[in-house]
């Protein structure tokens, strides 16, 4: 246990241990909020889906660029500085698994709200189109992470991270560009859009909340990442160490 602590640099950071109980603590209030905000008229508890739905979408369009920004950096700097560079890759994967869990999340609590609101659990309008195919972008950039042979993994994966962010403005935008059986967008969505003031209390704390508990996660997932490459470049000096030790010895 405290060596996984200590992967996850909360051992070594109180600012980390200050950090995962304010988190803790904001999930609580959310949930506090999000159970005690008044109930929805048409679709009644169901409704409280929302809570979870929104914020999980949300931040679901923020990691992605974050990967993409890190495979940007890896690409940049993977021959002027590969201490950089190994730092960059291991956010953009951290990014990107974070990437996977967020908008499979928003996908659940948007199929729950599909089925009570329209009858069914899925349709293929655009939203919902370009929504799964970022879950798939990702999920194939985490496989693509996991069993691919080693050498150009890391560059082969950033270009797929840069080609998958643009899924993000189509999928963000594409309630406005098109007609789609999901609803218009509740804040900006023009007359008639929002909620009632009373509900904001829980929808701001459960962003926040969720916000929080992400940037967690990728500071975790981050550390144990960077632990991997040390402990794999390790692991081939070792080897190298070994293959060149008989030949020095031939040579003497």
């Amino acid at each position: 246990m405290q060596a996984e602590a200590k992967v996850a640099g909360i051992s070594k950071a109180p600012w980390g241990v200050a950090w995962a109980a304010l988190t803790f603590v904001a999930l609580a209030v959310g949930f506090d909020k999000a159970m005690t905000a008044p109930t929805e008229a048409t679709m009644g508890n169901l409704q409280r889906v929302f809570y979870y739905h929104f914020p999980h979408a949300i931040w679901s369009y923020l990691f992605p660029y974050l990967n993409c920004a890190a495979s940007l950096l890896y690409l940049l700097w993977r021959q002027r500085s590969p201490e950089r560079a190994a730092r960059a890759d291991a956010f953009a994967v951290a990014s990107a698994e974070l990437t996977v869990l967020y908008v499979s999340v928003g996908l659940a609590t948007g199929m729950l709200w599909g089925r009570a609101a329209w009858g069914i659990w899925w349709t293929w309008d655009a939203r919902l189109t370009t929504y799964l195919l970022l879950w798939l972008l990702y999920v194939s950039y985490v496989l693509l992470r996991r069993f691919a042979a080693p050498g150009q993994t890391a560059v082969v994966s950033a270009v797929l991270a840069i080609f998958a962010a643009i899924d993000i403005p189509i999928c963000y935008m594409s309630i406005r560009w098109w007609r789609t059986q999901h609803p218009a967008p509740v804040f900006g969505g023009g007359e008639g859009s929002g909620i009632d003031p009373t509900m904001y209390a829980a929808v701001w704390w459960n962003l926040a909340a969720w916000g929080m508990w992400g940037a967690l996660l990728l500071g975790a997932r981050y550390a144990l990442e960077r632990r991997r490459q040390r402990q794999a470049e390790a692991e081939t000096r070792m080897l190298l160490d070994e293959v060149s030790a008989p030949m020095l010895e031939v040579t003497r």
